[in-house]
């Protein structure tokens, strides 16, 4: 992150909450289509369900009332003492990344929360994250932060939502089956109250235009590698690894040695899609607090059923989107589900193993 950095805190002009928006680059591969995704005609065009639109999470139909109100990007807990997570198997994306200690942390990014009275344990604040919220125009929910965040939480292109603010007690709440810190949770209702306490508006940017493409008909990357069992680099505390099933076409997750469940309902985390996206570093410290850059390109993979294709990724604006592109410079396409984004530091990458 440490490209741009300092004129990201100078210029600090961007979206507020009534701010003009910023335009999106766009990439000039972006929108080049491939055989998977050729439009349809008009005798055979898709159906849609009335009432409803295609999330830009998911690429699956939802109520527009759900899929066109900006998503809350939501800090998850997940050492062992915090797990399982409560609500996570709503979140359309998850974010899994390293921070100091050699421990992970997720962020789950909801737009269908509505109904839940409980979602956490939520945990605090490392600046890489900010970045990946801004990327679907996020509220970024956020119990505290390191010292190398404050800065980007008070850029005008940041809405969030901070259990150590003034009306952090409205927002979130504490349990007492989990010790402090592990016990901090928040819920729709608070989330809204927060919202309406910042004023900060639930519709999309006008110029937002999602990081994914998906792909109308399912897609089965024939000429990938085999991907039946992905175990990301460098997760050394948590240990987790995904295994496809091709009954359900989903991969389900596993760390600690076990199956990762929702609290909510007791049922394992699985995910149509995974995303490994390897990223370079440096140490802010001694105490271990990782700079991780957002903002240049890398390589990486996406995965799903059961096969394995190398992409690369571009982030060139901060706070936009981050795009996935093939060996042919293609945006890639995504089958229709949930997301699993894993970062990896680019020194972890060759002891990813995905067989």
């Amino acid at each position: 992150m440490w490209i741009g950095c300092v004129a990201i805190l100078a210029a600090g002009c961007g979206k507020k909450k009534e701010a003009e928006p910023t335009p999106i680059p766009q990439e000039t591969t972006a929108q080049t289509p491939t055989p998977e995704k050729e439009s349809k005609s008009e005798d055979t065009e898709e159906e849609i369900p009335e009432g409803t639109v295609r999330s830009y999470l998911t690429g699956e139909y939802v109520l527009e009332a759900i899929g066109r109100r900006r998503p809350v990007a939501i800090m998850l807990n997940n050492i062992k003492a915090a797990c399982p997570q409560y609500g996570i198997n709503h979140a359309g994306v998850i974010y899994e990344a390293p921070v100091e200690g050699g421990i992970t942390r997720l962020m789950g990014i909801f737009e269908d929360y509505d109904n839940l009275d409980k979602i956490g344990s939520v945990r605090s604040c490392r600046d890489y994250y900010i970045f990946y919220a801004a990327g679907f125009d996020a509220i970024y929910c956020h119990y505290g932060q390191s010292a190398y965040a404050e800065p980007y939480l008070e850029q005008p292109e940041v809405d969030h939502l901070s259990g150590l603010s003034g009306y952090g007690e409205q927002v979130y709440y504490r349990t007492s089956d989990r010790k402090p810190p592990h016990n901090a949770y928040t819920s729709f209702e608070g989330i809204q109250k927060g919202i309406e306490l910042n004023g900060f508006s639930q519709s999309y940017d006008p110029d937002y235009q999602s990081s994914y493409m998906f792909a109308e008909e399912e897609i089965t990357l024939d000429n990938g590698k085999t991907a039946n069992t992905v175990k990301p680099g460098g997760y050394h505390y948590n240990n987790p690894w995904f295994t496809y099933h091709q009954e359900t076409g989903l991969y389900d997750r596993f760390q600690y040695e076990e199956a990762q469940i929702d609290e909510e309902t007791g049922e394992q985390i699985s995910v149509k899609n995974i995303l490994l996206q390897n990223s370079s570093w440096k140490k802010y410290d001694e105490n271990g607090y990782l700079n991780i850059d957002v903002n240049a390109s890398g390589t990486g993979t996406y995965i799903t059923n059961g096969k394995a294709i190398d992409i690369t990724w571009s982030k060139k604006d901060p706070w936009g989107p981050t795009y996935y592109y093939d060996a042919n410079g293609n945006q890639i396409l995504m089958n229709q589900g949930k997301t699993w984004v894993c970062i990896i530091l680019d020194t972890s990458a060759d002891s990813t193993v995905i067989e």
